[in-house]
Parts: structure tokens; sequence; C-alpha cells
């Protein structure tokens, strides 16, 4: 007696991204349209407008590409800014990986570069004998 299992394909892509002290991982599959960070809309996520303009830029450029994706995202680490920018790179990488499409690649790569690849600065660390990391205590010799 065989007992056949029916495996159903689901097309899915995922991604990582990280920015500063933020990662983000990405998850995109058919769907109905929506985008979830961390469990809950964008737009409750991220309540600044501007931040929301930046993480809906991939999906914006990618219209003519994709119809009817859901986004799921989950985000930890730094602050809001460097959020959105690990956000907006996981969409983006997860789209060109979900489409397999060389075009829409091209098209992130000539719109803004930091889409598909990273910004590698990080936070200088504090040293001693000042406040910050390059601040040092003044003295007076009279």
């Amino acid at each position: 007696m065989s007992t056949a299992k029916s495996v159903r394909k689901v097309k899915m892509a995922t991604a990582s991204a990280s920015r500063k002290t933020s990662r983000a991982f990405a998850v995109v599959k058919k769907g109905s349209g929506r985008l979830f960070i961390n469990g809950m809309p964008y737009d409750v996520y991220f309540p600044n407008e501007l931040v929301q303009m930046k993480v809906l830029e991939p999906i914006w450029l990618a219209s003519d590409y994709i119809s009817d994706v859901d986004i799921e995202v989950r985000v930890s680490g730094g602050g809001f800014m460097s959020q959105a920018d690990a956000v907006r790179m996981a969409i983006g990488r997860a789209l060109v990986e979900y489409t397999g499409s060389e075009k829409l690649e091209r098209i992130y790569r000539e719109y803004d570069r930091t889409i598909l690849k990273g910004d590698p600065r990080q936070r200088e660390p504090k040293k001693y004998g000042g406040r910050r990391p390059r601040a040092r205590v003044q003295k007076s010799y009279r």
C-alpha cells in the first residue's frame, strides 16, 4: 500500500539584507498584494510618509513585473530609518529572485544601486578621552 502525497509547488522567494545594525528578512509569495512588516501592515509599522515611500520604491519600480504578491518582512535592530533601508533592500532582492528578471535588476541598478547592494558603513565606536568617537576634552595651558 503506497501513500502518495500530493506536493503542491508554491512559487516563493526569500532574501535578507542589513543596514547598520538593522537586519531584515523578506518572503515574497503569490497572494493578494499585501505588505506586512513584523506582522503589521507597513503603514502601521512605519507611520512616517517619507519612510513609507522609501520602503515602497522597489514595489513601484517592479509593478510591471509582479502582480498580486504578498510580501512579509521581519526586521530587527537599529533605528527606524536603517530598518527602512534594510526592508527596502530585502524587498528589492526578493522581488528580483521571485521574478528572475535581469531587466528588473537593471532597472533597480539604474534607479538606485542601494536597492540591491547595501551601504557597508557602520557607526564608529567611542574612544577614551572624549564623549564621542573623535571628540577630545579640550585643555588650556594658561
